[in-house]
């Protein structure tokens, strides 16, 4: 049985931006969990645990690795 990837991946990405797909497509480059966030409404996303790893992989760093 192959492991299903989670609806959303979260991918690190030069000076602080995370390339953030969903579904497999490109949903953009978040700077901030908020922006994340934004992505997945759009997405019809909501109310997801952000460290499930079912739901949200991270590459690169957790939810809490953000540049500033």
């Amino acid at each position: 049985m192959t492991k299903q990837q989670p609806p959303v991946v979260v991918h690190p990405l030069m000076e602080g931006m995370r390339l953030v797909k969903i579904h497999g497509e490109s949903a953009g480059k978040a700077r901030r969990m908020e922006d994340l966030e934004e992505f997945m409404r759009r997405a019809g996303l909501r109310d997801v645990d952000m460290d499930n790893p079912a739901f949200v992989e991270w590459r690169g760093g957790g939810s809490g690795v953000w540049a500033t």
